[in-house]
């Protein structure tokens, strides 16, 4: 019986676990951050658009309007008494004093026969939102005639875009 309680003993003690010895492992928790800011939204002015005016074509040329709504022709093209010219115009949202990059795309005016090309420029190539959250910018562009154009109302689209910097 002795021989089992001190084979016993052997067995408990040698299966005893080992204690690490200080300074071998240490533990810390870190920590973690996450910004979710507003999403960037580009929003079309109501009742704005690129106004290229009323103009005859001769045998060709151009109409110019500025960002900031000031026509010009060139070539053989003239605008009629009357005639007006406009920019377009958008509103940007998003996170407060950041700044965006703004891009805008070529386009066409179409009579439901014929499309005429015209490219458009914006206002700046960037912008920063206000400490509310909001910038605008305008849009305006040129239109390129053959002089083959039949005479109508055109009407056409381009795109635009904003893009967090």
């Amino acid at each position: 019986m002795k021989k089992i309680i001190l084979a016993s003993a052997i067995v408990l003690a040698s299966a005893s676990p080992a204690f690490a010895a200080s300074g071998n492992t240490s533990t810390a928790s870190g920590s973690a951050t996450a910004t979710i800011v507003e999403p960037i939204v580009l929003t079309h002015t109501s009742g704005a658009a690129l106004g290229f005016g009323r103009f005859t074509t001769g045998t060709g040329g151009s109409v110019t309007v500025s960002a900031a709504g000031v026509g010009s022709v060139g070539g053989d093209v003239a605008f009629v008494p009357g005639s007006t010219n406009s920019a377009d115009a958008f509103s940007v949202t998003g996170d407060a004093s950041r700044s965006f990059s703004i891009s805008t795309g070529a386009g066409t005016v179409t009579d439901g026969t014929t499309s005429i090309s015209f490219t458009t420029s914006p206002s700046a190539a960037t912008g920063t939102l206000s400490s509310g959250g909001t910038a605008t910018f305008s849009v305006g562009g040129q239109l390129t005639l053959a002089g083959t154009e039949a005479a109508g109302a055109y009407t056409g689209t381009y795109s635009a875009t904003v893009t967090y910097n």
